[in-house]
């Protein structure tokens, strides 16, 4: 997906400013591509031109788009109906950075009656500028996104002792899909990783546990420290990862082909399997 390309549209009433949205984006260069309407002089239906955007972002052929009507509201009502579309209606700067950063918002609805052409370019400034924040945003997002039928969910780790860091990133794994697999290192690999007194319990007890976890559809022990191989067997639709890094951190160091999502499950704090075991070593 080409990341500089934005679509655009707008009714009667934001046609003046989308022209100057338009025109301030293709100097700063970005591929604008512009749905109409182009004259102010026929009276449009918002819904007309908010259904065409709509359904091009939600089928991934642009990643971002700007909606403009008298005041926003419409467009933005017409726009969220759509799968995957997270369109926000923005009349300040404070909420254009928010909208990004807390929601993902991938469609901006602007007011032409209520914001002048100066502050909606610093508005599409702040907005196009914003990253996503991921961390604790991810899971709140994720519930309000409407999932594809058929979608394989891979996530993995060692899995060693069970907690409730585990739990929820199962439950947050199987969440986004109709089919959990998850794969653990094996015992091989997982002294490579955590040493020769790791794991605790042994792969073929690790896999049973999961197993009888009612959000795990299927448990794969793969015999290597890195994903790479065993995500191109199992071909999943998304892969989760627990951690502190960014989706595009991540698809960079585990060589994760572009056409397979990646969702970040943050770290819950104060759990971990090497501070269970400290805990169980100060007590003997």
């Amino acid at each position: 997906m080409d990341e500089k390309a934005i679509v655009l549209a707008s009714d009667h009433n934001g046609v003046e400013l989308k022209k100057h949205l338009y025109d301030y984006l293709k100097e700063k260069g970005y591929n604008c591509i512009d749905l109409g309407p182009f004259t102010e002089k026929f009276s449009v239906d918002y819904t007309d031109y908010a259904f065409q955007l709509g359904q091009i972002i939600q089928n991934k052929d642009v990643g971002k788009g700007i909606l403009i009507c008298g005041t926003g509201v419409g467009m933005s009502v017409v726009a969220n109906k759509f799968q995957d579309v997270r369109a926000a209606l923005i009349h300040n700067l404070e909420s254009a950075p928010k909208s990004r950063e807390h929601n993902d918002s991938n469609v901006i609805c602007l007011g032409a009656w209520l914001t002048p052409p100066k502050r909606a370019e610093e508005i599409i400034d702040v907005w196009l500028n914003t990253p996503f924040g991921e961390g604790r945003h991810v899971k709140r997002v994720e519930k309000i996104s409407n999932h594809h039928p058929n979608t394989i969910v891979f996530t993995n780790g060692i899995f060693d002792i069970l907690h409730m860091g585990h739990i929820g990133l199962l439950k947050f794994s199987k969440s986004l899909g109709d089919k959990l697999i998850v794969g653990i290192n094996s015992d091989r690999a997982t002294k490579t990783i955590k040493g020769e007194d790791r794991p605790v319990n042994n792969e073929e007890d690790r896999k049973k546990v999961l197993e009888s976890v009612q959000e795990v559809d299927e448990v794969i022990i793969f015999d290597d420290t890195e994903t790479k191989d065993i995500i191109s067997k199992v071909k999943p639709t998304i892969v989760v990862k627990g951690g502190e890094w960014t989706a595009e951190e991540v698809r960079k160091r585990d060589e994760i082909p572009s056409e397979i999502g990646i969702k970040i499950f943050p770290l819950v704090k104060n759990y971990s399997t090497t501070e269970i075991l400290k805990k169980i070593d100060l007590r003997k």
